[in-house]
């Protein structure tokens, strides 16, 4: 990763926008911009915790070990999320790791610097319990879907959310490029697998491939197999 203090503009990232005017010369003052290519890690799953880390333009995906050559996708963040919040507590360890699927600039926070800013800019502190709640919900969902859907929905569903996530590009496909390996990674389910259902749902005239990239042409069949459970 390379530092350049020059990127972040100390309006993008949710603690900006959201914390005391007077505080804004302090954020300054501890931030650091950095630069992750491609396939480089912010953080480690088991390791320390160090800095919360804003995201100021790019993709990154916050993921776990599941097995010992797997690896589960439990999200993905781009401009303006923020990565890192999830070791806060009496630890301080990361429990996920994050690396960067394309190259992307963050804004990072050390932690000691971070707990200054909940204690003092209360609307910030609400908007983040508000989305630790949002991330609970989703993750017990996930779960659920883990445990009870079939892997056909499953893969729907994960294209659903990041055509939710991240809109589509001007030609209609959703606006992220994946590799089959990374989908089949946030949908808990194998390579092979996701290569078969992908091609499935594009014979059904459900979805349009254009290498790598995925445009959902009938989302109501999608919905449909989100709805079916394992038999």
């Amino acid at each position: 990763m390379k530092k350049n203090k020059n990127d972040c503009d100390l309006k993008t990232c949710p603690l900006c926008k959201l914390c005391l005017k007077e505080w804004l010369p302090a954020v300054d003052a501890h931030r650091k911009s950095l630069h992750v290519k491609k396939g480089e890690r912010l953080f480690t799953e088991g390791t320390n915790m160090t800095d919360i880390y804003f995201i100021y333009s790019g993709t990154v995906k916050v993921h776990k070990q599941w097995g010992k050559e797997k690896e589960l996708i439990l999200r993905f963040a781009k401009s303006g999320d923020i990565v890192g919040h999830r070791g806060l507590g009496i630890d301080n360890i990361y429990p996920a790791s994050a690396t960067a699927i394309e190259p992307v600039t963050v804004c990072a926070i050390d932690l000691e610097f971070f707990q200054s800013s909940l204690k003092i800019n209360l609307d910030f502190t609400f908007q983040l319990l508000m989305f630790y709640a949002r991330e609970l919900k989703e993750s017990e969902r996930n779960m659920r879907n883990l445990a009870h859907m079939s892997v056909k929905g499953r893969v729907a569903q994960s294209l659903l959310t990041l055509h939710d996530k991240f809109g589509i590009d001007e030609e209609g496909f959703i606006n992220i490029t994946l590799s089959r390996q990374d989908l089949a990674s946030f949908a808990g389910t194998t390579y092979e697998t996701v290569f078969r259902i992908i091609n499935d749902f594009t014979q059904e005239n459900i979805l349009k491939l254009s290498g790598k990239n995925i445009s959902i042409v009938d989302t109501n069949k999608l919905l449909h197999f989100t709805k079916e459970t394992e038999t």
